[in-house]
C-alpha cells in the first residue's frame, strides 16, 4: 500500500510556473522506458553456479519504519530526518543479511525524495548488503507535491540481485480513472519493472515488480492487474523463465475477510452508517475485487499456496496500516512460471519495526 494523499488546490501562480517550467513539475513517462541500473560500490563475489536461489519481495515503506506518517497511517508526520530514515534502513539490511536473498524486489523506495532526506535508498541498500546490482523505475517523481510540504518527491520499485541486471524496462501502467484532473497530474504514475538477469545456467531469466494501486474505486488496480499478467504472458509464451511480484494491494482470493473499514478508519471517520458518504473507506474495502488475483493464481505458481494460506491467514499476512497493530492481512505476493521448492517460503513478521509490510520469500527451483 501507499499513501493516500489529500491535495491542497493550487494557485494561479503554481499553473504558470507549470507552463512555463523548463522541466515539468511532474515528471511523464513514455509507454515504456529504460529503468535506471546500480551497482554497489564494492561487488562481492556472486554463485557461479546455483540450483535454487532465494527471491523476496518487500514493500520498505519509504525508510519511515512504523512512524505514524500522515499518508497512510493516521498520523501527522510528513518529512523525516536522516538519522531517522537510517536508522530503518538498518534494520532493513539487517534483516536482508540474515536472510539474504539473492535476487530482492523492492516497493516504495525512495532515492531523491524531501520526505526520507534525499538519500538514495538503493544505493544505499547496495552498498551495506551482499546484493550487487540494482535496476530502478520511478513510480512517483516531481519537483515538487503541493500537499502537507512534502515537496521534492522520488519514489519507485526496483529490483536488487547478486548478478548482473543485463537490462531493465519500464512499462507505463494506466492512471487512477476515479480522480479529478488536478489530483492525477501530481498522483502516482506506477509502473511495472521488468528486468533481465545474468543467473548462471540459464540464457535467459527475469524478475517483474510491480506495485498496484492501493486507494482505488474503480477498476483502476484490476487493470494494472491484467497488465502485470499479461507481461508475464509475454515471457511464458518465449518460454523464458521468470520470478515476479510485489505489493498487488490485493488479498488472496480465498481471504475470509474483505472488509477493513472499521478497524482502518480514524477517530474522526465514519463508514457503514446510512449517511456516511463514502460508505467505504479507500483501500481498505476488498469485497467486491476478490476475484481479481484469480487469474495470476490459476496461470503461475504462487510462493504461498491458496490451501496453505487458508489453513491459517494470519501466519501469511504482510500488512496493515495502523502504526501500532500486527499485520492483519495478505498484499504481498512471489509467482513463478517454474517452480518454488516446496515448503521455503516465508514471510517475517519479525520486519514490523522497520515496515508496515512483511516481505515474504521463497526458494525458487534453476531449471535444469
Amino acid at each position: 500500500m501507499v499513501a493516500k494523499i489529500t491535495f491542497c488546490r493550487l494557485s494561479a501562480l503554481l499553473s504558470i510556473l507549470a507552463v512555463l517550467s523548463c522541466d515539468p513539475i511532474v515528471t511523464q513517462f513514455d509507454d515504456t522506458e529504460d529503468g535506471q541500473l546500480y551497482t554497489a560500490k564494492r561487488l562481492q563475489p556472486p554463485p557461479a553456479a546455483v540450483e535454487t536461489i532465494g527471491v523476496m519481495t518487500w514493500n520498505i515503506r519509504f525508510g519511515a519504519g512504523r512512524t505514524k506518517w500522515f499518508g497512510d497511517s493516521n498520523g501527522t508526520r510528513v518529512i523525516l530526518p536522516a538519522d531517522e530514515v537510517y536508522y530503518h534502513l538498518e534494520g532493513i539490511a539487517a534483516l536482508l543479511k540474515a536472510a539474504e536473498p539473492d535476487i530482492l524486489l523492492l516497493q516504495e523506495v525512495d532515492i531523491q525524495s524531501k520526505r526520507s532526506a534525499y538519500i538514495d535508498q538503493v544505493q544505499w541498500l547496495l552498498d551495506h548488503t551482499h546484493l550487487n546490482y540494482g535496476a530502478y523505475a520511478s513510480v512517483w517523481k516531481a519537483q515538487v507535491i503541493p500537499s502537507d510540504g512534502l515537496g521534492r518527491m522520488d519514489m519507485g520499485i526496483a529490483v536488487l540481485s547478486r548478478w548482473p541486471i543485463t537490462n531493465a524496462e519500464r512499462i507505463k501502467l494506466p492512471l487512477r480513472g476515479d480522480q479529478d484532473g488536478l489530483t492525477k497530474y501530481f498522483y502516482l504514475r506506477r509502473s511495472i519493472l521488468k528486468t533481465r538477469i545474468a543467473l548462471p545456467g540459464l540464457q535467459e531469466f527475469y524478475a517483474v515488480n510491480v506495485h498496484t494501486a492501493a486507494f482505488s474505486t474503480d477498476d483502476t488496480k484490476k487493470i494494472q492487474l491484467d497488465i502485470f499478467k499479461d507481461e508475464l504472458d509475454k515471457l511464458e509464451s518465449r518460454g523464458i523463465p521468470f520470478v515476479a511480484g510485489g505489493d498487488l494491494n490485493s488479498l488472496p482470493v480465498n481471504a475470509t475477510k474483505t472488509d477493513y473499514c472499521l478497524s482502518d478508519k480514524a477517530d474522526d471517520e465514519s463508514f457503514h452508517g446510512p449517511n456516511d458518504d463514502p460508505q467505504h473507506k479507500e483501500g481498505s474495502y476488498f469485497t467486491p475485487e476478490i476475484t481479481w488475483m484469480q487469474a495470476l493464481y490459476d496461470t503461475y505458481s504462487p510462493a504461498v499456496l491458496l490451501n496453505d494460506y487458508g489453513a491459517n491467514e494470519s501466519h501469511y499476512f504482510t500488512h496493515t496500516p495502523l502504526w501500532d497493530s500486527p499485520y492483519d492481512r495478505k498484499l504481498d505476493y512471489l509467482f513463478t512460471n517454474r517452480a518454488w521448492l516446496a515448503g521455503s517460503d516465508s514471510t517475517y513478521h519479525v520486519a514490523a519495526p522497520w515496515s508496515d509490510h512483511a516481505p515474504v520469500s521463497a526458494l525458487w527451483e534453476v531449471p535444469k
